[in-house]
């Protein structure tokens, strides 16, 4: 069977509702709101066309880490495969989108993360991993100075670089 595979980036927009089924399948949703606009860089301003909705679930240990990781409001990208979904309820007809979420992780074009890298038990625990050497404290990051495209850096030294837009 072919799948559809699509990779989203938006806001979370609901708190990320986690449970388990009976058969023991930790499952956790959310509604992704992704915005279609962009920065017109002409006008100094935001251009909106509006903004998609998207159900995301998530299985398994992806559903543990997602429930542990996300809050609403969290800026992220989703991975997975694409449904569109009929529905009709109290004579009104639409159509919704999932998404099976394959991954799921902050964008970190907007903000900062820490990741720890953890072991699912069958009763879902996270463990440490082993194999994993533990983190060196804050204090001890070197900096690393990463290439600049020339017109961003003067804009940047100006004040007027827009950290949204794309490179």
């Amino acid at each position: 069977m072919r799948h559809d595979i699509i990779t989203l980036t938006g806001l979370v927009a609901t708190e990320p509702k986690h449970l388990t089924t009976t058969e023991g399948l930790p499952i956790t949703s959310f509604r992704l709101a992704s915005g279609q606009g962009w920065y017109d860089r002409e006008a100094k301003n935001w251009v909106d066309k509006g903004t998609n909705w998207y159900t995301v679930s998530a299985f398994r240990r992806l559903a543990l880490g997602t429930a542990a990781s996300l809050s609403k409001g969290d800026r992220v990208i989703v991975t997975g495969r694409v449904r569109f979904r009929e529905w009709s309820s109290s004579g009104k007809e639409g159509t919704s989108i999932e998404i099976d979420a394959d991954a799921v992780g902050h964008d970190l074009n907007w903000g900062t993360a820490r990741y720890t890298r953890t072991m699912g038990g069958s009763d879902g625990a996270q463990t440490p991993d082993p194999s994993v050497a533990p983190s060196a404290p804050d204090d001890d990051l070197t900096p690393v100075e990463f290439p600049s495209d020339p017109e961003f850096a003067a804009a940047a030294s100006t004040g007027e670089a827009d950290p949204a837009a794309p490179f």
